[in-house]
């Protein structure tokens, strides 16, 4: 069974630490379907005469890759098709498998009406008009193929800016053209054209079957399989960064993807017997609480409303949030506020270390707000705080729950070259909610993070909160991509709604379905699923770690 994914718009850096996840981490059939920002991408047989002008100077990026081929571009209005597939290890597998991906391109501009279509003699790619006198060049494809599976694909553009073409030399061909469905006289949505890509896709890369899943607005919840799993974007730029600063308002976000807030639970919904937590203010409790206001530190317990602060508090334990407590987000789900933030206090990771010290915690749990406002994310609080607490408290393990960094590879490896014991960074809901849910953060960048930190060596981990509108059928997609990019551990628990300017709670999920769930994510190939009602990102964080596989943990030197 195919799995098809529309993941908006991607940092092509993100879209490549995705693609060699899944290329290493497992042996499904992915397509990835994608657009990206501006960028020249050079192949391994890049002739640099072909690059006519510095590419910032025209606003675009450039990057060299391993894939074949000479200089192309890829941006908005492009739609990128990475298959990353099972190939088999025959004589001319690479022609063959660019053919067959030729042939699909070929089939899916029938279908949207582009006649003509097909290819040229000696050109790779897909062509309009190669029969006659003036041929252009509409999908340029380019392929690398290792150990028997499948990486890059091909670039189609739907209605590109074809002025961007103009300032190198495409595939390394001067006299021919490029073109677009737009420049044909094809004006379509590209949500159509991604939806006839997975549908066809399933026909000419596995056995007619797929999974589709989207980042985007509007599910269409057209059937695919026989269940209802498939939806659909109507926004082009779905999954694109929003800008710091800038806020949409969350009805207004709702609304746009079909979301009826009278369907949801009210807040005044009483809790089933399962989700109600016994409140234990005990002497630990206090004990705990006195430790963090005397050393002025903040925990993601209080902050974030955690339901099981009294659990972990009257156990010894609590997760520290570092880098201050205003957040650069606002996703609609979480209860930490929304603000301009203060500058780093530089003794902050010195207070943690001594405070993991006092409580004699053998496993400490390090969070933090999203920093957007600092050149780096704020990945220096992590790798200072990961420093002190191995200096002050040298026997306990680290486990720190990161954001996205916004994806810059660099600014991660300060986290990942400390070398904490588990790198934890949350995907939080499916693809089709991500934008309503957490619209500064990406679905695909969030894979990308967990892919860098396997490809670094570490534990990872990750988090999915339920009862926001998904279907179970959504949240098993959402563990597959998880399980696929080698994710070690998972947590999975039921959302409850902080505030009524919150987004709202769609079902109370039940004990018997986060076991399912739990029982899934495991099959996939996940170390182990945490899942429960009352289960947030941090709880039982140690029992977690020590019941994966000691193959699965990072080994220190």
């Amino acid at each position: 069974m195919l799995q098809s994914r529309w993941l908006g718009r991607v940092r092509y850096s993100d879209a490549q630490a995705l693609q060699r996840a899944l290329f290493a981490n497992t042996s499904e059939q992915y397509l990835l379907l994608l657009e990206h920002p501006k960028i020249y991408t050079l192949g391994v047989r890049t002739d640099l005469k072909n690059i006519l002008v510095a590419p910032a100077s025209v606003g675009a990026e450039m990057t060299r890759t391993d894939r074949g081929g000479d200089v192309t571009y890829h941006g908005p209005g492009q739609l990128v098709g990475y298959p990353i597939l099972n190939v088999p290890d025959e004589v001319n597998r690479t022609p063959k498998h660019v053919y067959k991906i030729e042939q699909l391109v070929i089939d899916v501009l029938g279908e949207l009406g582009l006649e003509g279509a097909g290819r040229l003699e000696g050109y790779p790619g897909v062509w309009v008009g190669a029969e006659g006198p003036d041929p252009r060049k509409i999908c340029a494809i380019g392929v690398r193929i290792s150990r028997n599976r499948s990486m890059h694909g091909f670039a189609l553009n739907v209605k590109t800016d074809l002025s961007m073409f103009g300032h190198i030399v495409p595939c390394g061909i001067s006299d021919k053209p490029v073109t677009s469905l737009q420049r044909e006289g094809i004006e379509v949505p590209m949500e159509t054209v991604v939806d006839t890509f997975a549908r066809l896709g399933a026909h000419a890369f596995d056995d007619g079957t797929y999974l589709h899943q989207s980042v985007g607005f509007k599910s269409s919840d057209r059937d695919t399989t026989g269940r209802d799993v498939h939806q659909s974007p109507t926004l082009e730029n779905a999954g694109e960064d929003v800008v710091y600063g800038v806020k949409t308002n969350l009805a207004k976000r709702m609304d746009r993807a079909g979301i009826d807030e009278n369907e949801f639970l009210s807040i005044g919904e009483r809790k089933p017997h399962w989700l109600r937590a016994k409140a234990n203010m005990g002497s630990q409790f206090q004990e705990v609480k006195r430790t963090m206001r005397r050393l002025s530190l903040a925990t993601v317990c209080e902050e974030a409303g955690c339901p099981n602060i009294f659990e972990c508090w009257a156990d010894g334990t609590a997760t520290f949030m570092i880098n201050g407590e205003d957040c650069t987000r606002a996703c609609s789900f979480c209860m930490v506020q929304t603000n301009h933030p203060k500058p780093l206090d530089p003794l902050e990771p010195t207070r943690v270390g001594e405070a993991v010290k006092e409580m004699n915690l053998s496993y400490a749990v390090v969070t933090a707000v999203a920093r957007d406002d600092l050149s780096d994310g704020g990945a220096s609080g992590f790798a200072s705080t990961i420093k002190e607490i191995r200096r002050i408290a040298p026997g306990a393990k680290v486990e720190v729950l990161i954001p996205d960094c916004k994806g810059d590879v660099e600014s991660l490896a300060k986290v990942f070259d400390e070398h904490p014991d588990v790198l934890n960074h949350n995907l939080e809901t499916v693809a089709r909610l991500q934008q309503v849910v957490r619209p500064s953060a990406s679905y695909a960048r969030s894979l990308a993070v967990l892919s860098l930190a396997k490809e670094a060596g570490l534990v990872t981990k990750s988090s999915l909160i339920a009862g926001m509108g998904e279907t179970m059928d959504e949240l098993v997609c959402a563990l597959r991509d998880l399980a696929s990019v080698g994710c070690d551990i998972v947590t999975i628990g039921q959302y409850l709604r902080p505030t009524e300017k919150h987004f709202p709670v769609a079902r109370w999920i039940t004990p018997e379905e986060f076991h399912e769930l739990g029982e899934i994510g495991e099959r996939f190939g996940i170390g182990h699923v945490e899942a429960s009602p009352m289960v947030r990102s941090s709880y039982h964080a140690k029992s977690s770690f020590g019941s994966i596989g000691r193959s699965q943990r990072l080994i220190r030197v």
